[in-house]
């Protein structure tokens, strides 16, 4: 994981928009308001961009 806090989906960084700091699997990510129901409603939508996403199930 760099640096940079940008959203895990869209690449935008904090610098344009606000992004939510959130821990899995030991590692921190960050997301911004507007993907923030893809991780709550659609984690399969995170495979291949967040770890595990596959085991993950929507609510």
């Amino acid at each position: 994981m760099s640096n940079i806090k940008e959203c895990l989906v869209c690449k935008k960084p904090s610098t344009e928009i606000p992004v939510t700091k959130f821990y899995y699997q030991e590692s921190e990510f960050y997301i911004c308001p507007q993907h923030m129901p893809t991780i709550i409603h659609n984690p399969q939508e995170l495979i291949g961009l967040l770890p595990g996403a596959d085991k993950l199930q929507g609510g």
